[in-house]
């Protein structure tokens, strides 16, 4: 059997698909849901497929040297919450430049468009909730799309965040205090 409970070919007696197949069988069982976590984080289409993208090269690239191929999935959903991490550095980066130069008494105002996904979402209940998500800090805002998107347990969001079990229960706990006073005050 394969990564997926689906049997492939083996790479050699080890058992292991080879990196070609492996990724393959992840890439079609968990793609849509490793996008879907990453624009939660970045709310931006692109950016969210790209952080993907590179987790999958990643993966391949060390499909060789990984120990235990069985835990690439938890390998990817870390990968894909760091290259958000790093996205949404770079884009505090611009957004601080962009500011300065918006200051300058000369310089065009410059503004983005709403995603795609943001003008889908028609319902104002869930406009709200993504606005109030995005106001938490952002670890509780991770582990609370983690736990409540991707239904992973405290240990996989724990593994996935490189902090403890405990972490997670205690970042849940304060990411849903301050959604109920944040929702609150939208009602």
């Amino acid at each position: 059997m394969g990564l997926l409970g689906v049997a492939v070919r083996d790479r050699s007696d080890e058992g292991h698909p080879d990196a070609d197949e492996g990724v393959r069988e992840l890439y079609a069982a968990h793609w849509a849901g490793l996008v879907r976590l990453a624009w939660l984080l970045l709310r931006d289409d692109l950016a969210a497929e790209e952080v993907v993208q590179e987790a999958f090269i990643a993966v391949h690239r060390r499909w060789d040297s990984l120990r235990d191929p069985e835990k690439a999935t938890a390998y990817l959903r870390r990968s894909v919450v760091n290259g958000a991490r790093s996205s949404l550095r770079h884009r505090g980066v611009e957004q601080r430049h962009l500011a300065r130069e918006r200051a300058d008494a000369g310089a065009p105002g410059r503004r983005t468009e709403a995603s795609a996904e943001d003008r889908a979402l028609g319902s104002e209940a869930r406009r709200s909730m993504v606005r109030a998500l995005g106001g938490l800090p952002q670890r509780q805002r991770e582990v609370l799309t983690m736990r409540y998107y991707l239904d992973l347990s405290e240990a996989e969001i724990a593994d996935a965040l490189g902090i403890s079990p405990g972490s997670v229960k205690a970042h849940a706990h304060r990411g849903l205090a301050g959604l109920r006073d944040r929702m609150g005050d939208v009602s």
